[in-house]
């Protein structure tokens, strides 16, 4: 039985879409924002999931439990625009049962 999660994912221009993520399909949280089109094409996941760069940032709006961020992350988001405390990269969040009710908000393309 395939089991979904539900996520928020608030656009850059404000809307908050509220959508269904399959946890079956080995997926991340940026190839979810890129399957519903909530960013223009070529605006988010650029480097295709390899944390290398950071178009598919994300603000963590709410205290759910993420998988620690990596070594590759981090140097990421070090470097990146409009980071804040609460960023992640999307590209590095698997989708799983966790994330139930995750909300998150995409950064300015920067």
């Amino acid at each position: 039985m395939e089991q979904d999660v539900k996520i928020k994912i608030t656009d850059r221009e404000g809307v908050t879409h509220e959508v269904a993520a399959p946890t079956d399909m080995a997926m991340n949280l940026m190839e979810v924002i890129r399957s519903y089109e909530l960013a223009p094409e070529g605006t988010v996941g650029i480097c295709g999931g390899m944390a290398m760069c950071a178009s598919c940032q994300c603000y963590v709006v709410n205290d759910i439990e993420l998988p620690e961020m990596q070594d590759d992350e981090e140097a990421m988001l070090s470097e990146a625009f409009y980071v804040k405390d609460n960023s992640r990269l999307s590209c590095q969040i698997p989708i799983t049962l966790d994330l139930e009710g995750l909300e998150v908000e995409l950064a300015p393309e920067s």
